[in-house]
C-alpha cells in the first residue's frame, strides 16, 4: 500500500519513458485522424477540435493507469503539440497541447493518478489545445492568415475559412470540445474499468 501510495511522486523510469513515448504516440494519432475530416474542409475546419477531442480518451487514461507518474501527461502533451508543428499546424495548437498537458498532469497528480475524473479532466485539458490555433484566429485574423499562409497553407482555403468565420462559433468550439472530451473520457473510463482496477485506481 505504501509502494502504491509513493508512486505518484517517484521519478520516470526507462521502462516509464518507453510507455510514455508509445502512448504519445498513438494520441498524437488520435488527435490527428479525428480531426482530419474536418480540417480538410475550410468550412469545417473550425470544428476540427470535436473530432480531435472524441478519440484519445481511452488512450490518455489507458497510459495515466499504466504510468502513475508526474510527467507521463506532460511529455505526451508536448510531444502532440511538438509534432503539430512540425507537420505545419499553427503554433498556438503545439503550445495549446503543452500547456494542457503540463496543467493536466498536475490536477492528474493531485488524485494521485487515481481519480477518473481528475485523469479525464487531464484529458479534457489536453484536448482543448487543438482550440488554440482557433483562438488566435479570432483574436488577429490577419496575423493567422499570414503565418498559415507562410506555412503553404492554400490561400483558397483561408479565403474560403474566412469567408465562413463567425463571432460565435469560438465559445462553440471550446463548449463543444470540453463536453466531447469529458465523453471521450467517460468511455474510456468504462472500456479500461478493468485496468484501472488491477492498477488501484478509484472514482
Amino acid at each position: 500500500m505504501s509502494k502504491q501510495a509513493g508512486n505518484a511522486t517517484a521519478k520516470l523510469n526507462v521502462k516509464d519513458l518507453i510507455t510514455t513515448g508509445i502512448f504519445s504516440a498513438l494520441l498524437f494519432l488520435a488527435l490527428l485522424i479525428g480531426g482530419i475530416p474536418f480540417g480538410i474542409n475550410p468550412v469545417t475546419t473550425f470544428y476540427m477540435p470535436f473530432g480531435s477531442a472524441l478519440l484519445g480518451g481511452p488512450i490518455l487514461l489507458l497510459l495515466i493507469a499504466k504510468v502513475r507518474k508526474r510527467g507521463a501527461v506532460m511529455i505526451a502533451g508536448i510531444l502532440s503539440g511538438i509534432i503539430f508543428i512540425a507537420i505545419g499546424m499553427h503554433w498556438a495548437i503545439g503550445l495549446g497541447c503543452a500547456l494542457g498537458g503540463i496543467i493536466g498532469d498536475f490536477i492528474a497528480g493531485i488524485g494521485k493518478f487515481k481519480n477518473m475524473k481528475l485523469n479525464t479532466l487531464a484529458y479534457v485539458l489536453v484536448s482543448l489545445g487543438s482550440t488554440g490555433t482557433f483562438i488566435c484566429y479570432f483574436a488577429d485574423p490577419q496575423s493567422w492568415n499570414t503565418y498559415m499562409l507562410n506555412g503553404k497553407t492554400s490561400e483558397g482555403y483561408i479565403q474560403t475559412m474566412s469567408a465562413n468565420a463567425q463571432g460565435w462559433m469560438l465559445p462553440v468550439i471550446l463548449i463543444g470540445t470540453v463536453l466531447i472530451a469529458c465523453f471521450s473520457g467517460f468511455v474510456g473510463t468504462k472500456l479500461l474499468k478493468k485496468q484501472f482496477e488491477k492498477a488501484g485506481i478509484t472514482a
